[in-house]
């Protein structure tokens, strides 16, 4: 009980600086001392508007936050993500997805992003810090060639009809249906 009220950042730092390994006997190693140095890097990077600490002591299954940049339609929106780290990363990409419902031309119903990096363009000079920042960039600026949502993408090509402000509410009504819904969304989570 006492640990559904601790911060996640808190919490991370300490399992870092206990060498903490991912649950479930996951091998120690190269892969667990670059993901303890990956979260010391954005801890310290100072960037606004991203965040990702691992959940518990696993630092193989991490949660991610990114605020709407501004000027764009996602503005003032905050979006939790999900990353899971392979046991080959940094040679192979990990697997991210929104756990927020996104309306956005590269964004499925299931969470699912269409982001070269994360697919055939992955590099393992890419870190956490470098995958939330080109999400929170996706946000404003899709590529709609590629679109995983294609309602989405016809919105962004044809705004006529509809503004951006339009796509903004959306958006929102998306998110404002889902918590009518399902209005135990708002409870937080007590782990029970």
């Amino acid at each position: 009980m006492a640990s559904q009220n601790r911060d996640p950042a808190v919490a991370s730092v300490a399992a870092v600086r206990k060498g903490a390994e991912p649950s479930g006997g996951a091998a120690r190693g190269p892969v667990g001392k670059r993901l303890q140095q990956e979260l010391m890097t954005l801890m310290m990077s100072g960037d606004k508007g991203i965040s990702a600490f691992p959940e518990s002591d696993n630092l193989f299954k991490w949660v991610g936050t990114i605020h709407g940049a501004a000027g764009t339609v996602y503005e003032d929106l905050r979006y939790k993500l999900s990353l899971e780290f392979p046991s080959g990363y940094p040679y192979n990409a990990p697997t991210v997805k929104f756990l927020t419902p996104c309306y956005h031309p590269n964004v499925d119903t299931q969470g699912n992003i269409c982001l070269d990096i994360l697919k055939d363009k992955w590099s393992a000079l890419y870190d956490v810090r470098t995958i939330l920042l080109s999400i929170q960039s996706l946000l404003g600026e899709p590529n709609i060639e590629s679109p995983l949502n294609t309602h989405a993408a016809e919105l962004w090509k044809n705004p006529t009809g509809r503004s951006y402000s339009g796509l903004q509410r959306v958006c929102g009504d998306c998110i404002g249906l889902l918590l009518h819904a399902f209005p135990l969304l708002l409870i937080p989570y007590s782990g029970r």
